[in-house]
């Protein structure tokens, strides 16, 4: 069963064409720590078994796969971490253990950038992961359509939405170069960026852009990004977007819950609360979390009908009304495009959040 569509976006590839998943790997598949040398030397040297994974990804990687197979087609899994290439042998065994298909992984070469004294560059991500993403994009099959999965503490909604504009020829290498400089980006790096950008860019190829709040930002700080980033307190909330939007079927996004009610501390209340959230904030109709609701409850993973059901109900109608009223006073972009993003507005919000970030690993903290 195929949950209708929650809203304007890329759709789905067609049979046969491929879907191309990025995954950052730190604070979205592992919760590795890395925001000091000490933590950094530390992630280099833990056990494949002593690595923990974010609840529900690995179940929503594999369902992914599976789905597409389904519909005759590939979903290729990448990743893109920001940790040294020393952890690479444990990290690969955690996905066998983890029983993840993937179909690659690229990691940042920290030590190198101890060696030569570049210590900034530990923490700039931007310019490493806008460079892999672009010569990933050059590597894959024409045509294949997105989806990009990153966390809130590595920028990734910044680096996931200049890379789709870069794509879809929003954003022309002459602009890019002087975000690029405020980031600071290395000059190197920058001008290889800009090389690559004017190579890649080609068409709508990004459907969607999820970030895991595993800092628990509030959702509204990343409202200046558009609609075509979904932040997500939980994989269940992503799957439940990725239900709607025809990428998975209904039994899927069960899996995903079921994972978080047996191993994640979560209730069937708290994933309800957790669908009526996305259609609070904009992400899910109210139509397809009922439709989606309603095969949930079948699998046990919401909770049965009941007299609360109809206040559900209530509930999603008077949401899926606010919603409504909100966007027609705000306005939308055209179906199937996202609207121009203010990347001036953007670095200047996420300025301070970077300096105090850069202050806590002057102290050494973790």
């Amino acid at each position: 069963m195929r949950i209708r569509r929650a809203r304007p976006g890329a759709a789905p590839p067609a049979s046969g064409a491929p879907l191309l998943c990025r995954w950052d790997l730190d604070k979205t598949y592992l919760r590795s720590e890395f925001d000091s040398l000490r933590s950094l030397l530390r992630t280099a040297f833990e056990r494949a078994e002593d690595k923990v994974e974010v609840p529900g990804v690995a179940e929503l990687i594999r369902a992914l796969k599976a789905a597409a197979e389904r519909h005759g087609r590939k979903a290729l899994v990448y990743f893109v971490s920001a940790s040294p290439p020393q952890i690479g042998a444990a990290v690969r065994k955690k996905l066998a253990l983890d029983g993840v298909p993937y179909d690659g992984i690229v990691f940042k070469d920290q030590l190198a950038h101890l060696r030569r004294g570049k210590l900034r560059n530990l923490r700039e991500h931007v310019g490493f992961k806008l460079a892999e993403l672009l010569r990933g994009r050059l590597a894959a099959p024409p045509g294949a359509a997105e989806l990009l999965f990153g966390d809130d503490w590595e920028l990734d909604s910044l680096i996931y939405s200049l890379y789709a504009d870069v794509l879809a020829a929003r954003l022309a290498p002459a602009r890019l170069e002087p975000l690029l400089r405020r980031i600071r980006v290395d000059p190197g790096l920058a001008d290889e960026i800009l090389a690559l950008a004017g190579r890649a860019a080609g068409g709508e190829r990004v459907a969607r852009i999820f970030i895991n709040l595993e800092r628990r930002s509030p959702p509204a700080t990343f409202r200046l990004f558009g609609p075509r980033v979904v932040p997500t307190f939980n994989y269940f909330q992503t799957a439940a977007v990725l239900g709607a939007e025809g990428y998975l079927g209904a039994e899927d996004v069960a899996r995903v819950g079921r994972v978080l009610l047996e191993g994640a501390g979560y209730t069937a209340r708290g994933l309800e609360n957790s669908l009526g959230d996305l259609v609070r904030r904009g992400f899910l109709e109210p139509a397809a979390a009922g439709a989606l609701g309603t095969r949930l409850r079948a699998t046990g993973v919401l909770p049965p009908a009941d007299g609360p059901r109809a206040r559900w109900r209530r509930v999603l109608g008077a949401l899926g009304r606010l919603r409504r009223r909100r966007r027609m006073r705000a306005g939308r972009a055209a179906a199937g495009e996202a609207p121009p993003l203010d990347y001036d507005a953007i670095l200047a919000r996420l300025r301070p959040a970077a300096a105090a970030a850069s202050g806590r690993e002057r102290r050494g903290g973790t």
